[in-house]
Parts: C-alpha cells; structure tokens; sequence
C-alpha cells in the first residue's frame, strides 16, 4: 500500500484524504453574464431554467482567462455556472459534501434549485451539504452564482486591477470559480478539519481535530503517526464535543543525535504519515478514518536570527505572484508542482507567496519537495469597517486551512501598508494591523507573524524591508553593519515611507531584505510599467543580479526575496519568463542565487 502522502499528490485536500475517492467536477460547465443583476428574479438556478445559459466554461479556469474558453476581461460583476451531475441518495447515516476550493468573491450555491450554501471570500474554500436537497437518484443540477464587484476598494483583491485593463503592477482579475470543484461522500459523523502543530523541543505533535456536527454518541479518536515502516506514534482519545485538543507524544524525537532522521527542512523534506480514525466509543467500530501528513520542525526568531529546528538559517526567497499567462491565478496541478522544482532548480529555499492564498496542491508540493513559504494575505484598498470585517473572516479561514503545512514559516497579513495608507496618522489602521498581528498568533503561535511589510512596521516577528535601490554598495552601507542584527537601521527612509513606525523596539527579530532588485530586459516600445530599472543584455541581467544578492548576502540580513519569481503580465523583472524559462543559464543563475558571505 503507498504512503499516505504519496497519495496526496493531485488531491484538492492533500491532508485529509478518506476513502472512497473523491470525484472531481472540473470540466465544461454551462456559463452566464449576468450583467443586469437578473438572475436571482428570473430564477436562473431552477433546473428547468437553462434557457440563460447559452455559454461554456471550463472550470476551475476564470473567465478572463484563454484556459477557460471564455477570454472575456470586460468589466462582468455577476457570473453563472450550471452543471448536471449523476448522483446517487447517500445511504442513512452517508452525507454527500460539494467543495469549492476557491469562489471569487461571493457564491451562492443550488442543487435542484434549492440553496444548499453561501460563502463571502474570494480565496478560501468552503463545502456544502447536498444531502437533504437530493430528492431522487440519477441527474441533480447544480447552479452557482458568482459575485465579484470590479471596483469594489474593500474587497480583499491582491494584484487583481479595478480598471478594465492591466496598468502598473496590477494584472487582469479572477472572477469566479478558480480552483478545484470536488464532490465527497463522508459518515454523517466525519472529521471536517485536521490541525498539526509540531513541538520538537517537548517531542510532541499536538493535534486539534474538528467534526463536522455536535456528536450524537461519545466516539474515540487513534492517531498513528509513522516514517515508512516505522511506527513512531499511536495513541487514542475520547471525544465528547465537536472539537478536541490533545498531544501525541513522539517518543523519537527525546533522541538528540538521532532528530535528523526525522526533521523536516527543505533539504531533507521528511514527511510523516498520519491516519486519523474516528470509533464508536462503546462498540468500537469504525465511524470515519482519514491519512494525512505532516512535517516534525520548529520555526523560531532571535538575536536578529531566523531559526529553522533551532538552527540560524538564511532565506533565499523569491517574490511569487502565482500567476500564469493563460489561466491567471489558477493552475493545474502539474503547473504547480513545477514552479515548487523550478524554485529549487535555481536555487531558492523559499518563495513569499505575494498576494494570494496559494492552491492547497501548491502547499503539497512544497511540503513534500522542500520549500519554505511565506503566506500573504490578498489586500482590500480602501480602509473602513467593511475592509476589517472581510479581511479578518478570511485571514482566519486561510490561517486554519493553511496551518498544517510545514512548507509554510511566516504569516503576512498586510503588505505596503496596501489598505492601511496612513497608519501612522489615523490610529485606527494601526490598530487594525496590529490586530491581524495579534490575530495570527493566537490562531497559530507557532509560526512569525509581520502585521505589514516593507515599511512602517509595527508589530511583527520579523522586519521585513521593501529595497529597490539598484546598487549593491547601497544595500551595504544600509545593512551591512554589524548593528543591525540589533534591529539597528543605517536609514529609516531607504523608500517613501519610514521602516518603523512610533513605539517599535527591537526584541530579537530578524531584519529581512523582504523585496529588492526587480531589474528588466529592454521593455517593448510603449509599455506602461516593466520594472524598478532596466539593463539591455543577458549579460548586465547577471551582473546586476549577482552585484545585489552578493551584497545581500554579505550584509547583517537575516534573509532577502528577490522581486521577482517569473514576469506577470507587464511587470516583467522576473528570473525567469511568463513560461518559466531561466532568463540566464539556470547553472549561472543557480550559482548566484545560493552564494555564501564572502
């Protein structure tokens, strides 16, 4: 039988996975404009009602996308999708589930023109119970509504434009549905969510499990945690409630010449099994059992150090928007992994997620390859009360989604002050920052969390410094000194705004290079915006590439993130093409990538 996280690999849920297997409802859908807002009144999601559905789709592709055989980038507020699916009445105590990984921005969701969901975030998942809205078995219809307002500032958007066309460093929008569509047949009593937090210093996992309903009877919950064929925890507990705490003790990990056989790290990204099962407390019988993964490391911050398993290790990011030219912020599963390789073949430990929840499948395979992540969450542009009510619903769904994934070692709620313009003016949006601050750790203590980056940094585990000077003698007069492991900054305005903000202290935290470089080859005649400079050749790419990582390296930095991963549209300073291909010889642009301090 493969290993559990081997399984995981083309998963729209990769850590939980339950037998029978899932059924994947990506393909052609019926399609709709609905630009008059008539849908709802006409009553388009009755199944007899196809009449408005003259379109095709292919999901999970946006519409403005070419993948999703649409190509329409006008301004369309209101989206319909319609499918007919073959579905069978779930036996008593059986409840069949619909998932969405992502609707962008607010869905309504109807089986047989009944309502069976609703969700507001365009970046996080949601589920919805088709059971009592089946009548019979064989064809149900499913209709959902998408709504994505354009030019609405309080909406959480990422680089996704408010104007009809790409301008700046903002990019074509991704409306609707945009990742995996999955049906999922459960017990009536099933785990709906699995937390993994690691504690290697106390030898430990603690495991937070969720079901999907208050329980009808008292159930036990075992957990056996294995490395290949080696058991390295079992144990059971009592569940009295819908969500249960407790920890697994890992007897291995009290070995402290022996931790390496079991630590994760992107150069040995050892994964550990799990299988999770749910019995009756008084007949022990099985109620549900799912395989799930996880990584045994611990992230840490001190003396103007970045730790990894209590270690100084020094990142070498690259700034990732997660974009692809044909099919915008979504991808398939093959195109994911293979930005996670690529990432690795130039020589990155990590990439910093830019204003996106990244694809669960994405996470997958920088847990499984070796990648640290940076999760960032997509900015709203307008400050107000409606701003901080969406941004802090779904920053809390993408942290409980997400926290599980070793891969990931820093939460960013805000960057750039994007939504918070004049934080040291109006103190409302200060607060607001730091409360996502705040509200990141008490979701998840164990990672560093930064309230903004960049600049005017308040509260946060790490300072991260947004840099676009073009000379490495620069950035080493401003983070060269040995003072700035202190927190200890040469300049308070490399930028056009000041780095910290009132009453910052430096307690220990890392000061990273977070943005920098974002050089470009000669752009075309009469592009709007390219790059921060340019430089003519491949080979001045490379000089003025190695000059600036050289220089950061070199410096008191804990880290830097390089700007940019791959070009995006007409922001085009990436190390490698839209199509992800190395702009230098990927040999050359590897040796820079990973130098060492001189």
């Amino acid at each position: 039988m493969p290993h559990p996280h081997l399984d995981a690999a083309g998963h729209p849920r990769p850590q939980l996975i339950r037998d029978p297997d899932w059924r994947d409802l990506g393909g052609p859908w019926q399609f709709a404009h609905d630009d008059e807002d008539r849908g709802r009144a006409d009553r388009w999601m009755d199944p007899a009602n196809s009449a408005p559905f003259t379109g095709t789709v292919t999901v999970p592709y946006p519409p403005e996308s070419a993948a999703s055989g649409v190509a329409d980038t006008a301004f369309h507020p209101v989206l319909w999708y319609r499918r007919t699916i073959d579905v069978s009445r779930p036996t008593a105590g059986r409840r069949l589930l619909l998932h969405f990984g992502a609707v962008d921005h607010r869905a309504e969701v109807w089986l047989g023109g009944r309502l069976v969901g609703r969700h507001e975030g365009g970046h996080t998942g949601f589920t919805c119970d088709l059971t009592d809205a089946i009548d019979r078995d064989g064809e149900q219809t499913v209709v959902v509504r998408a709504e994505d307002q354009p030019l609405d500032a309080a909406q959480p958007r990422g680089k996704q434009d408010w104007r009809r066309d790409p301008h700046v460093i903002w990019y074509h929008r991704t409306s609707g549905i945009w990742q995996p569509v999955w049906l999922e047949e459960v017990p009536a009593e099933h785990i709906a969510l699995l937390h993994w937090t690691p504690e290697v210093a106390h030898a430990r996992v603690r495991c937070r499990l969720r079901l999907g309903h208050w329980p009808q009877r008292p159930l036990t919950v075992t957990v056996r945690l294995t490395r290949g064929e080696r058991v390295l925890a079992e144990q059971r507990t009592l569940i009295e409630g819908q969500e249960t705490k407790f920890d697994v003790a890992v007897p291995a990990l009290r070995h402290g010449q022996d931790l390496d056989e079991l630590l994760w790290s992107p150069e040995r990204p050892q994964l550990i099994d799990a299988v999770v099962e749910l019995r009756d407390a008084a007949e022990d019988t099985p109620v549900d059992r799912a395989t799930s993964y996880l990584g045994l490391r611990d992230i840490g911050w001190d003396d103007g150090v970045f730790l990894l398993n209590h270690k100084p290790y020094f990142l070498r990011f690259a700034l990732q928007q997660g974009y692809w030219p044909a099919s915008h912020l979504s991808a398939s599963a093959e195109e994911l992994r293979r930005d996670v390789e690529l990432a690795k073949e130039i020589g990155l430990n990590g990439l910093r997620i830019h204003q996106k929840v990244e694809d669960p499948r994405f996470l997958y395979w920088a847990d499984r390859l070796g990648l640290l992540l940076w999760e960032e969450m997509p900015s709203a542009y307008a400050f107000g009360a409606q701003t901080v009510e969406r941004v802090v619903a779904e920053w809390t769904e993408a942290i409980s989604r997400d926290l599980s994934h070793p891969s990931i070692v820093a939460w960013v709620p805000i960057n750039e002050s994007w939504s918070v313009p004049n934080p040291a003016l109006v103190p409302a949006q200060r607060h607001f920052m730091d409360a996502l601050y705040h509200l990141s750790k008490a979701l998840d203590p164990s990672r560093p969390a930064v309230s903004n980056d960049g600049w005017e940094i308040s509260a946060a585990d790490i300072w991260g410094v947004h840099d676009y000077t073009q000379h490495g003698d620069v950035l080493r007069r401003r983070y060269g000194h040995a003072s700035l492991r202190q927190g200890e900054l040469a300049e308070q305005w490399p930028g056009a705004k000041r780095l910290t903000l009132d009453g910052v202290r430096h307690q220990g935290q890392p000061v990273v290079l977070s943005e920098f470089g974002g050089a470009t080859f000669e752009p075309a005649e009469g592009a709007e915006w390219f790059g921060y400079d340019t430089v003519a050749t491949k080979e001045e790419f490379a000089e003025r590439l190695a000059d600036l990582v050289t220089a950061a390296v070199d410096s008191g930095l804990a880290g830097y993130c390089y700007t940019q991963f791959t070009d995006t549209e007409q922001e085009t300073n990436g190390l490698l093409t839209p199509d992800r291909q190395p702009k230098i010889p990927l040999a050359e642009l590897r040796e820079i990538l990973t130098r060492t301090r001189t």
